[in-house]
């Protein structure tokens, strides 16, 4: 398997036809894997406000005040606004918001970035990401297009790639009913293939002024496995999150 970066891509606009700009630079075979950082994705739709869009309610007043409590640094409550209207659920509001997509995906501030947008002031994850993934590969002729994020880890100090939207292919891997070299039949081993190919294509695109943020994987072999599309875990089997809806900080 190998990876390279895109080169050459220069600063997406809303209503940039994003798979263009793939083709125009780089020769793709039908099996490749393209996997699109979600802040370029998020720029040709369009999903790019300033903080006067939000204006802070009741709810993102208290949030901001409770932050600030806790961290001792200004926080503005329209921010904590727009990270209420990008969410479906508040696990956490302090120290930090965390928070739980439409489309599935828990992470810090709904995922919202406030860096590398030159002309305003916030950038949203893409509403529907696999649906942008669809689009992408529509145009595209790789069969396969991942649309990632870089996120924190539960147990694990700084950020890695994820996986938040993918088209043609599964998300993961099943390979339950195999066995290991014993013969020992594997009972829960479920390989989450769309994280491990985000967190091997943000070694390119890196986390800074790179301008790299497009990854094509190649010669990337699925084998012969199940696969599905689950990649979110149910409120029901996810542990760590009952725990977090009983847990305060203080």
């Amino acid at each position: 398997m190998q990876l390279f970066a895109v080169p050459d891509v220069p600063e997406i606009r809303p209503g940039d036809d994003l798979a263009a700009v793939v083709r125009d630079r780089v020769d793709l075979r039908e099996d490749d894997v393209v996997c699109v950082a979600s802040t370029v994705v998020s720029k040709a739709e369009g999903r790019l406000f300033d903080l006067e869009d939000f204006p802070a309610g009741p709810r993102a007043r208290e949030i901001a005040q409770t932050l600030e409590a806790a961290t001792g640094e200004e926080k503005d409550p329209r921010f904590a606004q727009a990270v209420l209207e990008e969410s479906v659920d508040l696990l956490m509001e302090s120290p930090f918001l965390l928070t739980e997509t439409r489309f599935g995906h828990v992470g810090v501030n709904a995922g919202i970035d406030r860096s590398n947008v030159p002309d305003h002031d916030l950038l949203l994850l893409p509403k529907r990401p696999s649906e942008s993934a669809e689009r992408i590969r529509s145009e595209l002729p790789a069969d396969r297009v991942v649309v990632t994020d870089t996120c924190g880890r539960p147990f694990r100090h700084g950020q890695r790639g994820v996986a938040i939207g993918w088209a043609g292919m599964h998300a993961s891997r099943d390979w339950r009913g195999e066995t290991d070299r014993d013969g020992r039949e594997l009972g829960v081993t479920v390989e989450n293939v769309v994280d491990e190919l985000a967190a091997a294509a943000n070694l390119l695109t890196g986390e800074g002024d790179g301008g790299t943020p497009v990854v094509v994987v190649r010669d990337f072999e699925w084998g012969d496995h199940a696969g599905s599309d689950n990649h979110y875990r149910e409120l029901a089997g996810d542990f760590v999150r009952q725990a977090i809806r009983g847990w305060q900080y203080e």
